[in-house]
C-alpha cells in the first residue's frame, strides 16, 4: 500500500479525491483504489479496456501522472459531474435578453464545479445610446456585477469552487473604469481581471503614440498609449489586478487559427478558449522522473517522460468522451476540437535535484529541453491516435501547420501530423497545481520556483492546546533522506528570493514549448520600484510570452508569507508560515465575556437584540456565539437558524469576518433604510453590521463599523497572532498564497481558481 509523503498529503486524498458514499463512508480504501477506480472508467473506451487500465494505473501510480483534481475525483464515480476544469462562455450579446441568457449558462456552468472566463467587451460603454428605450446604456461593469453577485449566490449554495476571468480588449471606451473595478474592496471578488493587450497597442506604448477607445465604428476618446498603460501597471502594482493578456499572439500561434477567435482564458489564464471552449488539465510530475538525484550522475528519465507523456495523453484523449457537460454547446465545441492541457509540476524540484538554481540561464534551459521533449511526445502520441482513431472532426491539415506554435516544431512531427492527421487541436498547458502538488507530497507547483522550503503547520485541539507538523518540500525532504543535517547548496532558491526577471526566464521559456498559455505569478518584492515593477510586463513582452501575472506585497494586498525562525538545515533564504487550523467545534466555556446591542429597524414596533459573546484564547477575543432576541415573532424563525448557523461558524474558528461581509450583502428586494444616516440594505445588513462593530470593539476587527473602506478579512487577527495572510474559505486556515495567477492554500490546496 501507498504510504503518503505525508500526512497533509493523505488529508487531502480523503478530503478531495477519494470516493465516498453518499453518507460520507469511503468507497476507496486506498489511494491504490481511486487510481484503479480512475484507469478503469477512462479504459472503458477502449476496444481492449483491460490493457489499457493496467497501463493508466501504472502512469498513475506513485504520483507520476496527476490528472486534475476534477478527474480524480469525479472519473468512475457514476455522478452528474463534469471533468473539465476550464470553461470560456459564449460571446455576450449587446442586448438585455442575451446578457442574461449568457447569465444563466454561466450559473449552470458554475453548478457543476467549472471555472468561467468571459469577455466583456462586446457590451456597449457606459453612457452609450440604447436604441428603442430612451435610455443610456449602464455598461459592462454594470452586468460583471450582477455576474458577481450569481458567483456569490452559487458559492452561498454549497459551493466554494466558483472562480470567474473577467477580460477587456485595451481599447474598448470603458476600460479605464475596468482596470480600476478592484480597487473597491467590495466590488466584483468572485473575478480575475485581465485586459487584452494587443499588438498594436504595445507599439503604440513604445513609441508614446496615441491610442482610441472605441466601441464599433465610434471613437469615444483618444488618449496616450503610455498614458493608459501606466495606469494598468499602476494599478497591478498597488492591488495585483488586472492582469495582462497578449491576445493577438495568443491568435496567432494557436493551432487553430482558421476556426476560431480567442478573446477570454479561463480563471487562471492558462487556458485561452474561444466561445464554448472547454479544456481539460493533467500533469506530468518531473520531480518522480529524475534519477540519482544530488548526484553528478542525476538527470531526467527521457525514456520514462515519452512513455508517461503518450500514456497520458491517451488517457486524456478518453476523457473528453467521459466527461459529461453542464451545457450541449461546450460538449460540442470539445468534440469538435478534442483540446487537452498536458502540463507539469514539480519542475523547480526537479531542477534542484540536478544542482540547477531556478531562473539561472542554464535551468532556462534544460526547462526548454524539457517541454520540447513533452511536447514532441505528446504530438506524436497524438498523430498515432489520429490514426488509430482519426483526427478531430475540425482538423485541416493545410491549415493547422500554418500556426506560429506549429512552424517551430520538427519535421518529423509536422511529417506524422501532414500523414496521419493529429486526434487532439491542442496538447499542452501548464495550469496551477496546488492541490494536486500536495496530494503528491508537496511538490514544487507547476513551473513555480520552490515557494517555501518548510512551514509549520499548527492544529488547534478542543481543548486549546496545538499539535504542529512540519510541510516540507519534496526535494528539501529528499535532500535531509539523502544528506542528513547537512545545509542546503547554495543554488536552493525559492519565491521570496528570487528576482523578477528569474521569474521571466523561466516563463518563456517553458511558453516556447507550450501551444496553449501558463498559469504563473511572478512575485516582485514590496520594495520593487514602479519603473523596474514595468520593466518585468515589458521583458515578458519582449520574451514572448502570452501574459504576465504579478504579485508584490504590501498594505493593500498583504503579504502572503511570514517569516519564522530559519532551521539549522536550511539557509537564510528559508522561511516558513505558521498556520492555525480548528480540527472541531470548541466546547462552550462555563462564562463567556460578551455585549447586547439593541437595534431598532424603521417601521417596525419591536426592536432587536443581538448578543455576542466572546472567547478569550491567546489573550485575544474572538466571536464565539450569538443571539438574537425580539418579541416581534415574524421573525422568530429565521433568527433562531440564524443565530445558530452564525455560532456554529464561530466555534470552527478561523477567519470567521467573512459571515460579516455576507450579512452585509443582503438586499431586501422592499427596500432598504436609512440609518444614522446611512442607507442599510435590509435587516439581514443591519445584524451584519452591528456583529462588525463589535469584533472591532473588542479588536477582532480592524476597520471603521459599517463604513469599513477595506476588505475586512485582510485585518482579521489570529487566534494570538497576526495573519500570515488572507484566511482559506475552505479550511478556515490564515496564509492564502498567490500561486500561478490563484490566491491558494498552502494547507489544504483550496484554489480560487478551482
Amino acid at each position: 500500500m501507498t504510504r503518503f509523503a505525508a500526512p497533509i498529503a493523505e488529508q487531502i486524498w480523503d478530503m478531495k479525491y477519494r470516493m465516498k458514499d453518499a453518507a460520507g463512508q469511503p468507497v476507496d480504501a486506498t489511494v491504490e483504489d481511486s487510481w484503479r477506480r480512475v484507469a478503469r472508467d477512462l479504459a472503458q473506451v477502449e476496444k481492449e479496456p483491460e490493457i489499457w487500465e493496467d497501463r493508466f494505473y501504472a502512469a498513475l501510480e506513485d504520483f507520476k501522472f496527476l490528472p486534475a483534481g476534477r478527474i480524480l475525483a469525479g472519473a468512475g464515480t457514476g455522478r452528474t459531474v463534469t471533468l473539465f476544469n476550464c470553461f470560456v462562455m459564449g460571446t455576450i450579446p449587446d442586448n438585455m435578453g442575451g446578457i442574461f441568457d449568457m447569465l444563466k449558462e454561466a450559473a449552470l456552468t458554475m453548478q457543476q464545479g467549472g471555472g468561467i472566463g468571459y469577455d466583456f467587451s462586446t457590451i456597449r460603454p457606459k453612457g452609450a445610446e440604447v436604441k428603442g428605450v430612451a435610455a443610456d446604456a449602464s455598461g459592462p461593469l454594470s452586468f460583471m456585477d450582477v455576474w458577481d453577485a450569481m458567483c456569490r449566490t452559487i458559492m452561498s449554495a454549497g459551493s466554494r469552487r466558483g472562480a470567474m476571468m473577467a477580460t477587456m480588449r485595451c481599447d474598448h471606451p470603458d476600460i479605464e473604469q475596468f482596470i480600476e473595478a478592484k480597487q473597491d474592496s467590495a466590488r466584483l471578488r468572485m473575478f480575475n481581471l485581465s485586459v487584452l493587450v494587443t499588438d498594436a497597442f504595445m507599439e503604440a506604448v513604445k513609441v508614446d503614440g496615441t491610442w482610441d477607445l472605441k466601441f464599433g465604428d465610434k471613437v469615444y476618446r483618444t488618449l496616450q498609449a503610455r498614458d493608459l498603460w501606466n495606469r494598468i501597471m499602476r494599478a497591478t502594482y498597488d492591488y495585483a489586478e488586472p492582469g495582462v493578456i497578449f491576445i493577438d499572439r495568443i491568435n496567432q500561434a494557436n493551432n487553430l487559427h482558421y476556426a476560431e477567435t480567442i478573446s477570454a482564458t479561463n480563471p487562471c489564464g492558462e487556458q485561452p478558449l474561444p466561445p464554448y471552449g472547454a479544456c481539460l488539465l493533467g500533469s506530468i510530475n518531473l520531480a518522480r522522473l529524475v534519477t540519482e538525484p544530488f548526484s553528478d550522475a542525476a538527470r531526467l528519465d527521457e525514456a520514462a517522460l515519452d512513455e508517461l507523456v503518450r500514456t497520458a495523453v491517451r488517457m486524456m484523449d478518453n476523457v473528453v468522451d467521459a466527461s459529461k457537460f453542464p451545457l450541449d454547446q461546450q460538449a460540442a465545441e470539445a468534440q469538435a476540437k478534442r483540446r487537452i492541457g498536458l502540463g507539469v509540476t514539480g519542475l523547480a524540484d526537479a531542477l534542484l535535484m540536478l544542482g540547477l538554481r531556478y531562473g539561472a540561464e542554464d535551468a532556462a534551459a534544460q526547462t526548454r529541453v524539457w517541454m520540447k521533449a513533452i511536447a514532441r511526445s505528446a504530438y506524436l502520441a497524438s498523430a498515432d491516435l489520429a490514426r488509430e482513431k482519426g483526427a478531430f472532426p475540425l482538423f485541416d491539415a493545410d491549415e493547422f501547420l500554418k500556426s506560429g506554435f506549429m512552424q517551430r516544431m520538427d519535421a518529423d512531427v509536422r511529417d506524422a501530423i501532414a500523414a496521419h492527421g493529429i486526434r487532439n487541436a491542442l496538447l499542452t498547458s501548464i495550469a496551477p497545481t496546488g492541490t494536486i502538488s500536495l496530494y503528491a507530497g508537496n511538490v514544487s507547483s507547476g513551473i513555480e520556483p520552490v515557494f517555501a522550503y518548510a512551514y509549520s503547520r499548527k492544529v488547534l485541539q478542543k481543548d486549546g492546546s496545538r499539535t504542529e507538523e512540519e510541510v516540507v518540500d519534496y526535494a528539501v525532504q529528499m535532500w535531509r533522506d539523502l544528506k542528513g543535517d547537512a545545509p542546503l547548496p547554495d543554488h536552493f532558491v525559492n519565491a521570496q528570493t528570487l528576482a523578477p526577471r528569474d521569474h521571466v526566464a523561466m516563463q518563456a521559456a517553458a511558453q516556447e514549448w507550450v501551444d496553449s498559455s501558463i498559469s504563473k505569478t511572478i512575485n516582485c518584492p514590496e520594495d520593487i520600484s514602479f519603473e523596474d515593477f514595468k520593466d518585468v510586463y515589458l521583458a515578458a513582452w519582449d520574451l514572448g510570452c502570452k501574459g504576465c501575472t504579478t504579485y508584490r506585497p504590501n498594505d493593500v494586498t498583504g503579504s502572503v508569507l511570514s517569516v519564522s525562525e530559519k532551521t539549522e538545515a536550511a539557509p537564510e533564504a528559508d522561511r516558513g508560515a505558521d498556520v492555525v487550523y480548528l480540527t472541531e467545534p470548541l466546547d462552550r466555556p462555563a462564562a463567556l465575556e460578551g455585549s447586547t446591542y439593541k437595534l431598532k429597524w424603521p417601521g417596525s414596533e419591536h426592536a432587536i437584540y443581538i448578543t455576542v459573546n466572546d472567547i478569550v484564547q491567546g489573550g485575544h477575543r474572538r466571536p464565539f456565539e450569538v443571539f438574537i432576541n425580539s418579541k416581534n415573532m415574524e421573525h422568530f424563525a429565521w433568527t433562531v437558524a440564524l443565530t445558530r448557523m452564525i455560532s456554529a461558524v464561530f466555534r470552527r474558528g478561523g477567519d470567521v469576518s467573512f459571515v460579516v461581509e455576507e450579512l452585509k450583502a443582503v438586499f431586501d428586494p422592499r427596500g432598504g433604510a436609512w440609518m444614522q444616516g446611512r442607507y442599510v440594505p435590509s435587516i439581514l445588513a443591519a445584524i451584519g453590521g452591528v456583529i462588525e462593530r463589535h469584533m472591532i470593539s473588542t479588536g477582532f476587527l480592524a476597520g471603521e463599523g459599517m463604513g469599513l473602506k477595506s476588505d475586512p478579512r485582510a485585518e482579521v487577527v489570529a487566534v494570538g497572532e497576526r495573519p500570515k495572510g488572507p484566511a482559506c474559505p475552505s479550511c478556515g486556515q490564515f496564509g492564502m498564497q498567490m500561486l500561478e495567477g490563484c490566491m491558494t492554500c498552502p494547507n489544504c490546496g483550496h484554489s480560487k481558481c478551482g
